[in-house]
């Protein structure tokens, strides 16, 4: 393997470390801590843990969190009255909706019940509309957690090829949009993207976030090109042929240990933003 690795474990730490001093100063001035809700819908074990991995984290760096549990059965008209109730809520600054959800629900009407000042996970159209404008708001943390690390490893983007596989409203399309802002010529493409392998050929920076394990093969990646994996399948395997792709890129993201790590220090750094904003 010649490519260096990406360590998210100790970038994000960095960034934990952080937000735990800026959280302990919000409550010396405020006498609270800064607070996230979570809402979960349903009993996928999954979920669950990735619910008690964000609680502990909160824990750990002085933040606040509420917890609601919902049952399986939930509509999507409780779920929104729950998730307005929480963004009336003056003492709740950031909310996260655990996703997927049950296949019942409509999972953008939820979103879209977030208020967009408590929308820390950054999964609003209006937290969207204001990163593609580079207006202030909430990006979604895993783009985000993508773009602190390019900047820790110092990946030059300016006028580079850049391209996304993936195109999620919460994934691959912000980590587009976020590239695009930093002057990266950017080109998304899919799973069904004709001649996949060509597009990735030609890219300086690849970031796959299609959901499909291993889908980005090795040999397609540039000599010298930086691999950003933000894919998360069974058997801890990403979206890249690992392997045989450190064997060509310059840097590349571990799976797990790489972009994951980030994703949860970005929305409790998030959440203090938020505090800040409502103080």
């Amino acid at each position: 393997m010649t490519a260096t690795l990406m360590d998210g474990q100790t970038l994000s730490r960095q960034l934990l470390d952080d937000t735990a001093g800026r959280a302990a100063a919000f409550a010396r001035a405020h006498r609270r801590r800064p607070c996230l809700a979570t809402v979960l819908v349903g009993d996928d074990p999954a979920s669950h843990t990735y619910v008690r991995m964000k609680v502990n984290r909160c824990a750990a760096v002085g933040i606040e969190s509420r917890r609601v549990d919902l049952p399986s059965e939930t509509t999507t008209e409780q779920l929104v009255r729950v998730l307005r109730d929480l963004s009336d809520d003056r003492q709740v600054d950031g909310i996260l909706l655990q996703h997927p959800t049950p296949a019942q629900i409509d999972e953008r009407a939820a979103f879209e019940a977030i208020a967009v000042d408590k929308d820390v996970d950054g999964v609003t159209g209006g937290s969207f509309a204001a990163m593609a404008f580079g207006e202030p708001g909430f990006v979604s943390c895993t783009p985000a957690g993508i773009m602190r690390l390019l900047d820790a490893y110092e990946v030059p983007l300016r006028g580079r090829r850049a391209v996304v596989v993936g195109r999620s409203a919460i994934l691959g399309k912000p980590a587009g949009m976020l590239l695009l802002a930093r002057d990266a010529t950017v080109t998304y493409c899919h799973s069904r993207t004709i001649d996949l392998a060509s597009h990735v050929a030609e890219a300086d920076v690849v970031v796959a976030a299609v959901g499909r394990p291993e889908l980005v093969r090795g040999e397609w990646i540039k000599p010298g090109a930086v691999v950003v994996d933000a894919g998360y399948n069974p058997g801890n395997v990403g979206d890249v042929e690992f392997e045989a792709a450190a064997a060509r890129a310059s840097l590349i993201t571990p799976v797990p240990g790489g972009v994951g790590p980030m994703t949860i220090a970005v929305l409790l750094s998030q959440t203090v933003d938020a505090a800040e904003a409502h103080a």
